[in-house]
């Protein structure tokens, strides 16, 4: 290379040095205003979106490509601070620099407060989901179509998703005049999609520690996360017990949704959800803790204007069992109001009542369940622990397949629908059982009757016991006058009878309350040789599953059935099975029963604690008494049980005898007497099936 050459080359590179060395003395003198005109921008668009006011105290940088903003804050119009932090740390893009205008590459926040607040009708948050969010509003409206409210929540929530984040002592809270909650993160990361995070909340005293890890996709709303429990009390839900006297808690959930849709008003959300170690507690549901070891669902749940509804699509698994779950409750308004949306109200002028008009609305439920064929085994072992003590161990060969539909208006109650049926394959059988031999009955047993989970008597159920009658020892008369008050189809159905068990959900939910139970022979055996007198959905679901096996299996014949609970039901103060009965209130045996006797013995079955509100002081069935006389024995005399002359002769009325006498008898009436009525005392028809 000649010295020309290579001067000219040493010229130009020193030409080029210059240029960018220019550059940098330039981006170091006017990146400062960059910064600020950035910063200007940011708040700008801030303020333009939310009604409040956004303050970044200082920025400035700390190297070539590093600038620390401190002192930010935002506050509604007229409301409280609803976010400060002490500094952020952000990495920027020099080439945005020279764009003149500076992105964000990553943030690092320190010990931020996210701090939201109502009191009253007041609040410093609910602008953020407002379509429009000019000023925020003196009131918080509560829309009925809490699926747009959910969709603007989710994508408020998602679009504000930073791409890279790193937030230490993030702290975040809610305050009103009945509710606190304090999440507490140590840390909280987001990176190339990727969550993670440690945190305690405590909501009102309930304090839960947990650790979160996930992934996020703002621009799809896709989000997938995992609980953690990270001390031996596992999360626990907030508030349940509280509103239900109740506890949920699990070790670990994962949680995810992954798919969204809003159209013509109505948010449709997909994802699936898994909870391991998962306990429930509640006194409706069993007595002791439940506990599944391994749940899921894959969701799909629509709600829109009045309709709220898990979609058909949606699969529940509990262990090894899975079912396609469908429910749905709609509430729109009735075409015709009824009475009970009428309201009186005080004009303020004339001070006259005017009649305003409420919107009356219609309640719908319908519920859908339904399984494909399970093995008998996965069935069984799937049956939550501490759910159903009778079945836990049982093995079984074969499958079992379960349908339920439900559907009830709550404007027509008494047109509610109720089918279900569980089968089971031709090849279905018991090879043993677990915890409890349901067999046991067919021969002699040792029974023991439980008051408040206490027992109160233990005796056998055989010829052993000299209080036992053999069925054919026992009146006809007692037996059919039983089987016509309590349960007319015994000897027909399978354990269950679903007319009879459809009304009781109808008196059930027009009283809002556990009022009849529409229970068959079968049950109540099941529910006294079984099973506690708890009224609690466990045991109510134990005893529908035993009778299915009972009576599908033909483990014990009809007749033995209904012999053991002739000789264990309740007849009064420690009186069990007929021949006490019969011994107690009538000094006999039970093959001589009278019809009135019969029917009498019948009447108090529901009831055998109250037996005394039958009779006066003198011992003497109380009037209201024939109205239940006339109707069983009318009943039996279209059966044919008994006679037209055996009806005609009927007097509805029986002579005490034995303990019974001594214990209801207090007075004597006076020669040519009659003790007057008490007038609360009404005929009380007791539920009657298949008539």
């Amino acid at each position: 290379m000649n010295p020309r050459t290579k001067k000219r080359l040493l010229w130009g590179a020193g030409g080029v040095l210059a240029f960018f060395l220019l550059l940098i003395a330039l981006l170091i003198i006017f990146r400062a205003r960059v910064l600020d005109y950035t910063i200007e921008q940011i708040v700008e668009k801030v303020e333009n979106r939310y009604p409040g006011d956004f303050n970044v105290g200082k920025a400035e940088f700390v190297d070539l490509n590093s600038v620390v903003l401190s002192d930010l804050y935002f506050v509604p119009d007229n409301r409280d601070t609803l976010f400060t932090t002490d500094s952020v740390y952000a990495a920027i893009s020099v080439r945005s620099i020279f764009k003149g205008r500076i992105v964000f590459k990553r943030l690092d926040v320190a010990n931020a407060y996210l701090t939201a607040r109502k009191n009253g009708d007041q609040d410093n948050f609910s602008f953020l989901f407002r379509k429009n969010a000019q000023t925020p509003s003196d009131t918080t409206r509560t829309s009925r179509n809490y699926g747009e409210l959910l969709n603007r929540l989710i994508e408020t929530a998602f679009d504000n998703v930073p791409d890279q984040v790193d937030f230490r002592n993030l702290n975040v809270s809610f305050k009103s005049r009945t509710r606190t909650i304090d999440m507490k993160m140590p840390y909280l990361t987001i990176e190339d999609g990727e969550i993670d995070s440690r945190m305690s909340v405590l909501t009102d005293s309930l304090l839960n520690n947990m650790r979160v890890h996930g992934t996020i996709d703002p621009r799809k709303y896709r989000i997938a996360g995992s609980l953690y429990a990270t001390d031996k009390q596992g999360i626990r839900l907030p508030y349940i017990e509280e509103k239900f006297n109740g506890t949920v808690a699990f070790d670990t959930l994962h949680l995810s949704l992954t798919d969204k849709q809003f159209r013509r008003e109505r948010l449709t959300i997909k994802g699936r959800a898994r909870a391991k170690n998962l306990v429930l507690h509640h006194a409706k549901i069993a007595d002791e803790d439940v506990l599944v070891k391994d749940s899921a669902v894959d969701y799909a749940l629509t709600i829109g204007p009045n309709y709220y509804s898990v979609d058909e699509e949606t699969v529940v698994r509990i262990n090894k069992a899975v079912a396609n779950l469908h429910a749905v409750y709609q509430n729109p308004p009735s075409e015709a109001p009824s009475q009970k949306a009428k309201t009186t109200k005080k004009t303020a002028a004339a001070g006259k009542d005017e009649e305003s008009r409420e919107p009356d609305v219609t309640r719908i439920y319908d519920l859908k369940v339904q399984t494909k064929a399970i093995p008998a085994n996965d069935f069984f072992e799937s049956l939550p622990a501490g759910l159903f003590e009778n079945l836990e161990g049982i093995r079984a060969e074969g499958t079992l397949q379960y349908k339920l539909n439900f559907h009830v208006n709550m404007d027509s109650i008494d047109r509610v629908k109720f089918d279900s049926d569980l089968d089971a394959s031709k090849d279905f059988k018991i090879v043993e059982y677990g915890n409890t031999n349901l067999e046991k009955i067919k021969g002699q047993f040792e029974h023991t009757v439980y008051e408040y989970g206490k027992p109160v008597r233990t005796f056998m159920v055989g010829p052993s016991n000299p209080f036992y009658s053999p069925i054919s020892q026992i009146s006809p008369l007692l037996r059919d006058a039983i089987l016509t008050a309590e349960d007319a189809g015994f000897y027909r159905h399978n354990g269950f009878h679903e007319e009879a068990f459809r009304q009781a959900i109808a008196a059930n939910l027009k009283k809002n309350d556990f009022v009849r139970g529409g229970s068959t022979i079968s049950m109540q055996l099941v529910k006294n040789v079984f099973l506690t007198r708890k009224k609690t959905v466990a045991r109510k679901v134990e005893e529908a599953i035993i009778v299915w096996l009972i009576e599908n299996q033909d483990l014990v014949s009809k007749n033995r059935m209904f012999e053991v609970y002739l000789n264990i039901i309740e007849w009064g103060p420690n009186v069990y099975g007929a021949k006490d009965a019969s011994r107690f209130y009538f000094g006999k045996q039970p093959s001589e029963l009278t019809l009135a006797e019969a029917i009498f013995l019948t009447s108090i079955i529901p009831s055998p604690k109250k037996y005394r509100s039958s009779f006066d002081s003198y011992g003497n069935l109380r009037s209201w008494k024939g109205g239940y006389f006339r109707l069983i024995a009318g009943i039996m005399l279209r059966r044919g049980k008994i006679t037209q002359e055996e009806y005609d002769n009927l007097t509805p009325n029986v002579q005490l005898y034995g303990r019974a006498r001594d214990l209801i008898v207090t007075e004597k009436l006076p020669e040519g007497e009659e003790e007057e009525e008490e007038p609360e005392y009404e005929l009380k028809p007791i539920d009657m099936l298949g008539f």
